[in-house]
C-alpha cells in the first residue's frame, strides 16, 4: 500500500567516532548483522508503503548507491551541520514528511507509532531513556539529545538536560520527525528568513550554519508553534561508537 508519506535520511556527517569502520565509508554504510543502517531504514520504510525516500549526503556521499532512491548533496558538508542537510532537501518536503538520522536503528513499530502522528510536528521520543546509557563509556548521558515535556507539548529541546520542573517530563530526542505539509512551509519560512537576518549565535550552536536539528525546533517552539511528543516504545539505538555497535548487536539480537 503507497502512502502520501515521503521519507529523508540525513546521512552527510562524518562519524569519526566510528573510526575505523568509517575511513572508507560513511557513517550510514556501517553494517550491522550483514546490512547498513541505511539500508536497514530503507527496508522499514517500503514495507510502510514509503517509496518515495531521499538521502541527504555529504562525506563520501559517492559511496551510497541504493536503487530507487533520491539524493541530494549537502555540498557545504564540511563547514555545516545537520540542519542544514535538512534544507538542503526542502523541496522533498511534501504533504507529510518522515525525517530520520541515519546513524540509528528502530524497529519497524518505532516508524508505525511515527507514521500516525496527526498533528503538525511531531519529534520521536522515549522516556526511560537513562537505562541504555549504562555501559555507554564513550557516549555518556551528557550527550544525549532531550527534550522537556510539559502538558503534551515539547517546551525545551537540546542536548543534555538534566533538571525539569516537577509538572515536567525528560526524554530523549531519537532522531525521527514527522512534519505535516503546513509545518514544513514554517519551518521552510522561518530558515529562509535566519538565512538573510541571523549573525552569532543560534540557541546552543555557534552560529546558524553549525546548528543542529534540536536548535532549529527550539526555534520553532519559541516562536509559539505547538512541537508535540511521540512517544516511542520499541528498540531503538543510537550508532556513534564502535561500543554502540556492540550495544545493537545485544539488542537486537
Amino acid at each position: 500500500m503507497k502512502t502520501k508519506i515521503n521519507a529523508i535520511i540525513l546521512a552527510a556527517g562524518v562519524g569519526n567516532r566510528l573510526n575505523p569502520l568509517t575511513k572508507d565509508i560513511p557513517k550510514g554504510m556501517v553494517k550491522i548483522f550483514e546490512k547498513s543502517l541505511l539500508e536497514m531504514q530503507i527496508d522499514i520504510f517500503k514495507q510502510h508503503g514509503i517509496s518515495d525516500i531521499t538521502i541527504v549526503t555529504g562525506h563520501l556521499g559517492e559511496k551510497i548507491t541504493f536503487p530507487d532512491i533520491n539524493y541530494i548533496k549537502n555540498k557545504n558538508f564540511s563547514l555545516t551541520n545537520i540542519n542544514e542537510s535538512l534544507f538542503c532537501a526542502k523541496e522533498k518536503f511534501q504533504d507529510e514528511s518522515l525525517i530520520s538520522y541515519s546513524d540509528i536503528m528502530y524497529e519497524r513499530e518505532n516508524i508505525e507509532q511515527i507514521i500516525h502522528f496527526n498533528g503538525d510536528i511531531g519529534v520521536g521520543v522515549r522516556l526511560n531513556w537513562k537505562p541504555h546509557y549504562k555501559g555507554r563509556t564513550l557516549h555518556p548521558t551528557s550527550e544525549a539529545e532531550n527534550v522537556v515535556i510539559e502538558n503534551n507539548k515539547i517546551v525545551k529541546i537540546q542536548k543534555n538536560i538534566s533538571k525539569c520542573e516537577k509538572d515536567q517530563i525528560i526524554g530523549e530526542f531519537i532522531g525521527l520527525i514527522k512534519l505535516s505539509k503546513n509545518a514544513s512551509d514554517i519551518l521552510t519560512q522561518k530558515y529562509l528568513e535566519l538565512k538573510k537576518s541571523h549573525k552569532g549565535k543560534f540557541h546552543n550552536a555557534i552560529s546558524l550554519k553549525q546548528a543542529y536539528i534540536t536548535d532549529m525546533l527550539q526555534e520553532i517552539i519559541d516562536s509559539n508553534y505547538l512541537v508535540e511528543p511521540v512517544i516511542i516504545e520499541g528498540k531503538w539505538c543510537e550508532i556513534d561508537t564502535i561500543q554502540d555497535i556492540e550495544y545493537a548487536k545485544q539488542i537486537f539480537k
